[in-house]
Protein backbone atom coordinates (compact mmCIF):
# COMPACT_ATOMS: atom_id res chain seq x y z
CA UNK A 1 0.00 0.00 0.00
CA UNK A 2 1.40 3.36 -0.95
CA UNK A 3 1.87 5.85 1.88
CA UNK A 4 2.83 8.68 -0.50
CA UNK A 5 -0.68 10.00 -0.94
CA UNK A 6 -4.06 9.48 0.63
CA UNK A 7 -6.25 7.07 -1.32
CA UNK A 8 -10.01 7.08 -1.22
CA UNK A 9 -11.78 4.30 0.68
CA UNK A 10 -12.99 2.59 -2.54
CA UNK A 11 -9.42 2.64 -3.89
CA UNK A 12 -8.05 1.25 -0.63
CA UNK A 13 -10.65 -1.53 -0.68
CA UNK A 14 -9.79 -2.29 -4.30
CA UNK A 15 -6.08 -2.48 -3.50
CA UNK A 16 -6.33 -4.52 -0.26
CA UNK A 17 -9.44 -6.55 -1.16
CA UNK A 18 -10.52 -7.31 2.40
CA UNK A 19 -12.56 -10.46 2.88
CA UNK A 20 -13.47 -12.97 5.55
CA UNK A 21 -10.29 -14.81 6.51
CA UNK A 22 -10.21 -18.60 6.41
CA UNK A 23 -6.46 -19.29 6.57
CA UNK A 24 -3.25 -18.07 8.18
CA UNK A 25 -1.77 -16.77 4.92
CA UNK A 26 -4.51 -14.21 4.37
CA UNK A 27 -4.61 -13.38 8.08
CA UNK A 28 -0.86 -12.63 8.01
CA UNK A 29 -1.33 -10.46 4.91
CA UNK A 30 -3.98 -8.37 6.65
CA UNK A 31 -1.87 -8.18 9.84
CA UNK A 32 0.98 -6.79 7.71
CA UNK A 33 -1.28 -4.10 6.26
CA UNK A 34 -2.56 -3.32 9.76
CA UNK A 35 1.01 -2.96 11.07
CA UNK A 36 1.79 -0.56 8.24
CA UNK A 37 -1.27 1.51 9.11
CA UNK A 38 -0.41 1.39 12.83
CA UNK A 39 3.08 2.66 12.06
CA UNK A 40 1.65 5.69 10.30
CA UNK A 41 -1.34 6.20 12.64
CA UNK A 42 -0.85 9.92 13.26
CA UNK A 43 -0.78 10.70 9.54
CA UNK A 44 -3.60 8.39 8.38
CA UNK A 45 -6.49 9.85 6.43
CA UNK A 46 -10.04 9.21 7.57
CA UNK A 47 -10.42 6.60 4.82
CA UNK A 48 -7.26 4.80 5.93
CA UNK A 49 -8.61 4.76 9.48
CA UNK A 50 -11.83 3.20 8.19
CA UNK A 51 -9.75 0.50 6.47
CA UNK A 52 -7.83 0.00 9.72
CA UNK A 53 -11.08 -0.51 11.63
CA UNK A 54 -12.33 -3.01 9.04
CA UNK A 55 -9.11 -5.01 9.12
CA UNK A 56 -9.16 -5.15 12.92
CA UNK A 57 -12.65 -6.64 12.79
CA UNK A 58 -11.71 -9.16 10.08
CA UNK A 59 -8.59 -10.28 11.96
CA UNK A 60 -10.41 -10.49 15.30
CA UNK A 61 -13.15 -12.59 13.69
CA UNK A 62 -10.64 -15.06 12.24
CA UNK A 63 -8.66 -15.31 15.46
CA UNK A 64 -11.77 -15.75 17.57
CA UNK A 65 -12.94 -18.60 15.34
CA UNK A 66 -9.49 -20.17 15.02
CA UNK A 67 -7.84 -19.81 18.41
CA UNK A 68 -10.05 -21.07 21.19
CA UNK A 69 -8.85 -19.72 24.52
CA UNK A 70 -10.24 -20.96 27.79
CA UNK A 71 -11.31 -18.31 30.23
CA UNK A 72 -8.82 -17.68 33.00
CA UNK A 73 -9.73 -18.82 36.48
CA UNK A 74 -9.50 -16.34 39.36
CA UNK A 75 -6.30 -18.13 40.47
CA UNK A 76 -4.84 -17.77 36.95
CA UNK A 77 -5.58 -14.05 37.11
CA UNK A 78 -3.91 -13.64 40.51
CA UNK A 79 -0.85 -15.61 39.39
CA UNK A 80 -0.56 -13.57 36.19
CA UNK A 81 -0.86 -10.31 38.12
CA UNK A 82 1.74 -11.50 40.60
CA UNK A 83 4.13 -12.48 37.79
CA UNK A 84 3.59 -9.19 35.95
CA UNK A 85 4.40 -7.27 39.12
CA UNK A 86 7.26 -9.55 40.27
CA UNK A 87 5.42 -10.41 43.48
CA UNK A 88 5.78 -13.40 45.77
CA UNK A 89 3.15 -14.87 48.08
CA UNK A 90 4.44 -12.81 51.00
CA UNK A 91 3.76 -9.62 49.01
CA UNK A 92 0.02 -10.35 49.14
CA UNK A 93 -0.13 -10.30 52.92
CA UNK A 94 -2.44 -7.41 53.64
CA UNK A 95 -4.83 -8.52 50.94
CA UNK A 96 -4.90 -11.90 52.67
CA UNK A 97 -4.30 -12.17 56.42
CA UNK A 98 -1.21 -14.38 56.24
CA UNK A 99 1.17 -15.94 53.76
CA UNK A 100 -0.36 -19.36 54.51
CA UNK A 101 -3.78 -18.06 53.46
CA UNK A 102 -2.21 -16.78 50.23
CA UNK A 103 -0.81 -20.28 49.62
CA UNK A 104 -4.15 -21.92 50.39
CA UNK A 105 -6.00 -19.61 47.99
CA UNK A 106 -3.46 -20.11 45.20
CA UNK A 107 -3.56 -23.89 45.65
CA UNK A 108 -7.35 -23.91 45.54
CA UNK A 109 -7.76 -25.12 49.13
CA UNK A 110 -9.47 -21.88 50.10
CA UNK A 111 -11.83 -19.73 48.08
CA UNK A 112 -11.69 -16.00 47.54
CA UNK A 113 -13.97 -13.93 49.74
CA UNK A 114 -15.70 -10.73 48.69
CA UNK A 115 -13.18 -8.81 50.81
CA UNK A 116 -10.24 -10.56 49.10
CA UNK A 117 -11.67 -9.64 45.69
CA UNK A 118 -12.18 -6.04 46.75
CA UNK A 119 -8.59 -5.76 48.00
CA UNK A 120 -7.14 -7.52 44.95
CA UNK A 121 -9.00 -5.25 42.55
CA UNK A 122 -7.79 -2.17 44.45
CA UNK A 123 -4.19 -3.43 44.71
CA UNK A 124 -3.92 -4.27 41.01
CA UNK A 125 -6.28 -1.57 39.73
CA UNK A 126 -8.49 -4.05 37.87
CA UNK A 127 -12.20 -4.72 37.84
CA UNK A 128 -13.45 -7.11 40.54
CA UNK A 129 -15.11 -9.03 37.68
CA UNK A 130 -11.76 -10.54 36.63
CA UNK A 131 -11.77 -12.60 39.84
CA UNK A 132 -15.09 -14.30 39.13
CA UNK A 133 -15.12 -17.52 37.11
Amino acid sequence: MSAAYAMSYPTLLSEIQPEVVHDETLNEKFIGVLRDLDGRWDSLSGDERKLHELLVLIIQDFEKRTYKVDAATPIDVIEELMAANNLKNKDLVGIFPTESVVSEVLSGKRGLTVEHIKRLSERFNVSPAVFFP
